[in-house]
């Protein structure tokens, strides 16, 4: 049960974003501004989307790419951020969890999602 107001004053914060339709298993690249002193730049992090958590404005999702070194990088998102320049959709993934974890365990072409195909 959450309070009426709150409900309210969050739907006001959420009415400016768009964000695009996009689930656990998607290959996304999230624009992400960087402020390093006095200046501020967009940087972008392409990885899967392991898993999306929370409702409202509190929620978050997960997005894990491999880094240098065949070195797992996942970093953690609020979605209505106002750090987030932008979200894009690049893959379609076709999965059967709505929490991909165990891609942690699994390395190199294991760790392979097979994409979506629309008919």
């Amino acid at each position: 049960m959450r309070n009426k107001y709150i409900e309210s004053f969050e739907k006001a914060q959420l009415e400016g974003k768009n964000i695009p339709d996009f689930r656990a298993g998607d290959t996304v690249r999230v624009a992400v501004r960087i402020k390093e002193g006095d200046k501020e730049r967009v940087q972008n992090f392409e990885g899967v989307c392991i898993s999306i958590r929370g409702q409202g404005t509190g929620r978050t999702f997960t997005v894990r790419k491999i880094g240098a070194n065949s070195v797992g990088v996942e970093r953690v998102f609020p979605l209505y951020s106002d750090s987030i320049e932008g979200i894009e959709v690049v893959r379609r993934g076709r999965v059967r969890r709505a929490k991909l974890f165990y891609l942690r365990n699994l390395k190199g072409k294991a760790a392979r999602i097979k994409e979506l195909r629309r008919k």
